[in-house]
């Protein structure tokens, strides 16, 4: 089955931060409308965990076996590319990792609901199948939506909308029309970091017949795009300040984005794709920054 090092290659450990962010803005948003368990945050945590690893074993195998991933690749080696895992072996381990997803995700369900409300029990388990049918849809099978420049669609969709409108539900029982603004804006910057990962691997996708957004619009294009993104995201969440939060000191979290406009001025100013690597951390880590800070802002000041 492999060494506990390929596995936490094939893990990608670096992407899991940005996949709490969705969780960590839906709890804040939780604890605005006084609600709050830390029971359903450790196990949303770790259901999140388990999606996002499920998703990277996926991806590693569906790039691996069409020939994305090779030698003109930019970026850290994947696992089946580099031989440190097998086809069969990676297929065990997705196998594996969304039995223990969907584990936790009843578990998350049934202590956040109860088995008396078998509707939201339901509900939140076909949200689960869905997601992971969406990290495994990727890049596997004969029509991976990654393929089809979808990919940003459902970024958006399940680590932001999904990710911090459930996560609030689980809380909450309910849903406030004004929580879509940061919900949005956290997707806005998922779709960001996918995109800087388009924009790096533009050349080799190209070549290799994965057709990103950034390889249907181009490089350049590519960028201006990322400008957008990231300007929504901050309107988006300056927009939710206006309205939600009083007193200057509250807004301190969007301090997060100093270091995301200084990432997005790097990308601007880049002219080759290879020189893009680095900063796929950059906006993962600011990400999860400003969710961490909008935590605590609400947790603390609020």
């Amino acid at each position: 089955m492999g060494t506990f090092k390929a596995w936490v290659q094939a893990a990608r450990l670096r992407t899991l931060p940005l996949s709490l962010s969705g969780i960590i803005v839906g709890t804040s948003l939780a604890i605005l409308q006084g609600s709050f368990n830390t029971g359903i945050f450790v196990l949303a945590l770790l259901t999140t965990i388990g999606f996002q690893i499920t998703s990277n074993f996926a991806n590693d195998y569906g790039d691996g076996v069409k020939g994305t991933d090779n030698e003109d690749r930019i970026g850290p080696a994947r696992a089946l590319q580099s031989g440190l895992l097998s086809r069969t072996s990676l297929k065990k381990g997705i196998v594996i990792a969304v039995l223990i997803s969907m584990a936790l995700a009843l578990y998350l369900v049934v202590l956040a609901f109860g088995l008396e409300n078998l509707k939201y029990i339901v509900l939140f388990t076909v949200l689960g199948v869905l997601s992971i049918w969406a990290a495994i849809r990727y890049t596997m099978g004969e029509n991976p939506y990654g393929y089809k420049g979808l990919g940003d669609v459902f970024v958006f969709m399940f680590f932001g909308l999904l990710g911090v409108l459930g996560s609030m539900f689980l809380y909450t029982k309910s849903l406030d029309w004004m929580a879509f603004l940061p919900a949005a804006s956290i997707g806005l910057l998922c779709v960001g970091v996918l995109n800087l990962n388009n924009l790096r691997d533009v050349v080799s996708d190209k070549k290799h017949g994965k057709i990103t957004l950034v390889v249907k619009m181009g490089f350049e294009n590519g960028k201006r795009y990322h400008t957008i993104l990231i300007l929504s995201a901050f309107i988006g969440f300056a927009i939710f300040s206006w309205l939600q939060i009083e007193g200057p000191l509250n807004w301190f979290y969007l301090l997060a984005f100093v270091p995301i406009f200084v990432h997005l001025a790097k990308v601007i100013r880049t002219k080759e794709p290879v020189l893009l690597d680095g900063e796929l951390k950059k906006l993962a880590l600011g990400t999860f920054l400003l969710s961490v800070l909008f935590l605590i802002a609400v947790k603390f000041f609020l």
